[in-house]
């Protein structure tokens, strides 16, 4: 039926779990196949298993309203279900079309703004659930010795990691920031 987001799951098994598998079997063929390019994964991001995952993970974040002013609470109120169906249907027609994104200016400790962009709750779970499908794709290309956006990884590891290196031997630790790079990067090229 169209807008249906319930599995047909075996008693006790959570949607998280097929979602998980999902990630593993992504995971395992990029490790396998470094040189693999995935081309149909669009399919993957409107299984309705893993749109109530990433609703589950924008709930969860909490987070203000987008463009639309519609609430968590709102979409609650009105039907998770409801919502999640309509962005199936949607992504499944090719229909879908993600809202402007709201701009709201958040003070820095140096007296600067720093602007934020704030997308509705549908797009935040679109997004949410592209970075479920996508995330252990490129999760295989990382090093071990990367940190940074490496989910299940922390500052603290990284620390250790470097304590440990200290008492290897190495005596350099690179860390890189580019300061306000999405102020500066040519927008345009990357609607390009």
């Amino acid at each position: 039926m169209a807008g249906e987001t319930r599995s047909n799951l075996p008693e006790g098994q959570k949607p998280i779990d097929k979602v998980q598998q999902l990630q593993r079997r992504l995971y395992v063929a990029a490790k396998r196949s470094p040189e693999r390019r995935f081309h149909a994964l669009y399919d993957r991001i409107w299984r309705s298993d893993v749109l109530r995952e990433a609703w589950e993970r924008v709930r969860s974040n909490r987070g203000a309203a987008g463009v639309d002013r519609e609430t968590l609470a709102e979409v609650e109120g009105s039907g998770v279900e409801l919502m999640l169906g309509a962005v199936q249907d949607a992504l499944r027609a090719g229909s879908y079309r993600p809202s402007p994104v709201r701009r709201q200016g958040i003070p820095k400790p140096d007296g600067d703004v720093r602007p934020l962009g704030i997308p509705t709750v549908r797009d935040r779970v679109v997004q949410q659930a592209a970075k479920l499908v996508l995330e252990p794709i490129f999760e295989a290309d990382f090093l071990d010795s990367s940190y940074g956006y490496w989910p299940k990884r922390s500052a603290t590891e990284a620390l250790e990691c470097i304590r440990k290196s200290f008492i290897d031997g190495c005596t350099w630790v690179l860390e890189l920031d580019i300061r306000s790079y999405f102020d500066s990067i040519d927008h345009a090229r990357l609607l390009g």
